[in-house]
């Protein structure tokens, strides 16, 4: 197993909170990493019939066989069990004891903040970050290479191609989700809403317009970006609005939010690329990559055990930039350009939003598809491996 970024705060989670609950997308990892940190605990899942029916016929009986705690996955198939589990940590008061996994974000969370608020560390855990890989040897060679293959773990622990992997995961986990939460009956039209989803991800999300496109409503629409964001398929990424009395912004920002997958294997699986070849001259090979920027500056923050924290910046006369990130008081601006050639123009947008910001922006910064890191006209510049390297790597 790669050693993950995540292990040292899922380690001091569990040494200050009695129930450590890792959520994250279908097969990131998370039963992984549970079972390797805490190997000395029973483990459990609530997928097989026979233990979900005990947990639920008899949920004091089915916890008091674990004495020293258990590892309890996809937990939130049971949820009448997070009330009991609330008495049986507050009797024994033992940090570490329940380890909970679990891939619906709403589900494990709205049954956490019923009955474990206060008693549970939480940890959102995605796919492989590409430092992970690289530090595995598991990075592949280029851009593109990296672009398609994504980042879920079995595509980099086992000999499958992406093109043989997507389709059953989108089939066995994605829809068989959607069927459990919302009764989804039509799945071709489900499909087509994922691929519509695909083909607007790096864009500001307009739901009404998604609905129109795939014939569905827009309450569905809503209702099935719900379930997406709520599984880690997707991630919106909000507009930032500063202080109203602050002089310098214009009161025309725009209020939508970005809408980015969160794994650039999946979302190429989706927009029907196969192959390098394809992805090297696709309309959306640009928009792969500002996903793939997004998406690690997500990972850095949930494997540190944060709530992301990220906004992108844009006023109605269409200036952006792709990220602001923030860090104590202050924000630093990040552009990100799919080239591999350095532009002037590239930095027209963050003097714009710096020279607003005025002492609150730090130096800004270019992640950028080509090599080398360098200071460019006030901007440090950096190429995609950068983001293969610490966390500080393309951020200071």
């Amino acid at each position: 197993m790669l050693n993950r970024s995540a292990f040292s705060t899922a380690l001091r989670l569990a040494q200050g909170f009695p129930v450590l609950a890792i959520t994250g997308p279908r097969q990131s990892g998370k039963t992984t990493l549970a079972r390797t940190l805490f190997a000395g605990k029973p483990y459990v899942t609530l997928e097989d019939p026979e233990e979900r029916s005990f947990a639920n016929a008899d949920p004091r009986g089915f916890l008091a066989r674990f004495p020293q705690g258990a590892i309890l996955d996809e937990v939130q198939r049971c949820p009448d069990l997070f009330s009991y589990l609330q008495g049986v940590v507050d009797k024994r008061k033992r940090m570490g004891e329940f380890i909970l996994t679990g891939s619906q974000q709403f589900g494990l969370m709205s049954n956490i903040s019923q009955s474990l608020a206060g008693r549970v560390g939480l940890l959102q855990l995605l796919p492989f970050a590409l430092a992970e890989l690289r530090e595995g040897g598991l990075l592949p060679a280029t851009l593109d290479e990296t672009m398609l293959r994504g980042c879920y773990p079995p595509l980099h622990d086992r000999p499958v191609a992406p093109g043989d992997w997507f389709p059953n995961y989108v089939a066995t986990y994605l829809e068989r989700d959607v069927r459990q939460l919302l009764a989804v009956r039509d799945l071709s039209l489900f499909q087509r809403f994922l691929k519509m989803c695909a083909a607007r991800s790096g864009q500001l999300l307009n739901l009404s317009a998604l609905a129109a496109d795939c014939g569905i409503s827009h309450v569905t629409a809503r209702e099935w970006m719900t379930v997406l964001e709520a599984s880690y398929i997707v991630y919106l990424l909000r507009p930032y609005h500063p202080n109203p009395g602050h002089r310098n912004f214009g009161k025309r920002l725009v209020k939508m939010p970005k809408l980015y997958f969160l794994d650039t294997g999946l979302m190429a699986y989706l927009l029907g690329i196969r192959d390098v070849n394809t992805l090297s001259t696709h309309a959306s090979r640009g928009a792969l990559f500002e996903t793939l920027v997004v998406s690690e500056w997500i990972k850095r923050q949930f494997n540190a055990g944060q709530v992301a924290e990220l906004y992108f910046w844009r006023d109605s006369a269409g200036h952006e930039v792709d990220l602001l990130i923030p860090q104590d008081n202050q924000f630093m601006p990040v552009e990100i350009k799919s080239g591999s050639t350095f532009s002037s123009d590239w930095i027209t947008a963050l003097r714009k939003l710096s020279a607003l910001f005025g002492d609150a922006a730090l130096a800004p910064g270019i992640v950028y598809g080509g090599d080398g890191q360098y200071e460019r006209d006030g901007c440090r510049v950096v190429g995609w491996q950068a983001l293969a390297h610490s966390s500080e790597s393309a951020a200071q």
